[in-house]
């Protein structure tokens, strides 16, 4: 069997540009058919009623529905259209959208939110299209290093693996904090995983700031400098998640988990050794 997964991609979040590559890395798997379909980074009612009815053309077996705060007013309503759908839906989001999981448990919704995938600083005096670029490359770095990408493709995977042998799933109802994410990453030295601990977290205060700066303040001289130091935390966490990564590397200790053809994961964490 092939599972057919549908991605809906509403806006963006840093989850958003490499969630259907985690699935399938090397573009070699036959056990999966990943179709995305995304508005782009608007995300107002007409993305959402123009979008969604196009999953039944996909036919999948299983959504992937990623969104920026899906509490917030059109993804809530994406969110009422797929509970309607019968069709197993996960909804990846950001921090803000803790605030929407009792909502999701009683739609039958899984849930990955992810703390250290924050709203980027969206004030036209300091984002350009360079900045967004580098905000983004800064979060896929940190989500990277410190295992919160390994944990959702692994939970898709496991998914994945239930829906080819025709067994019950369990939607995943996850918040990926620091010591969630920082399980699935595998470090061996203790001062590489203290690293992108800091990392993760300071990630997770990125969200809070801009946050303050877009939508609770209205003077210049204030929402800038709080947009600009979110950017420069960002950046500070991505660098120390690039030090973890070097300290595992010189010990010759980063894990990799590659997947087979079938969709099976390998790992190893010695470079020139063999997978198990």
């Amino acid at each position: 069997m092939v599972v057919k997964i549908a991605i809906v991609k509403i806006g963006n979040i840093g989850t958003s540009p490499v969630i259907d590559l985690v699935l399938d890395e090397r573009a070699d798997r036959n056990d999966v058919e990943v179709r995305t379909i995304s508005s782009g980074s608007k995300m107002g009612s007409k993305q959402v009623e123009d979008l969604l009815p196009n999953i039944h053309k996909l036919n999948p077996d299983i959504i992937i529905f990623i969104s920026p705060n899906p509490n917030a007013k059109h993804p809530k309503r994406a969110r009422e259209i797929l509970s309607e759908i019968d069709i197993p839906t996960i909804i990846i989001g950001d921090k803000p959208g803790e605030k929407a999981i009792g909502q999701m448990k009683e739609q039958n919704l899984g849930y990955i939110l992810i703390r250290a995938d924050p709203m980027i600083g969206a004030r036209r005096e300091f984002l350009d299209p360079t900045e967004m670029a580098l905000f983004n490359s800064d979060v896929l770095k940190v989500l990277s290093i410190t295992g919160a990408f390994r944990l959702v493709h692994e939970t898709m995977d496991e998914l994945i693996n239930k829906l080819n042998n025709n067994e019950e799933i369990e939607l995943p109802e996850i918040v990926v904090k620091a010591e969630v994410a920082i399980q699935y990453a595998g470090f061996k030295n203790p001062y590489a995983m203290s690293k992108a601990l800091a990392a993760y977290h300071i990630a997770s205060r990125v969200s809070d700031m801009d946050i303050k700066a877009c939508f609770k303040t209205d003077e210049p001289d204030i929402y800038i400098p709080l947009v600009t130091a979110a950017h420069e935390m960002m950046s500070a966490a991505a660098k120390l998640a690039d030090e973890a990564r070097d300290i595992e590397k010189g010990n010759d200790t980063v894990l990799r988990t590659p997947h087979r053809r079938d969709g099976t994961v390998l790992r190893k964490t010695s470079l020139m050794d063999n997978f198990d």
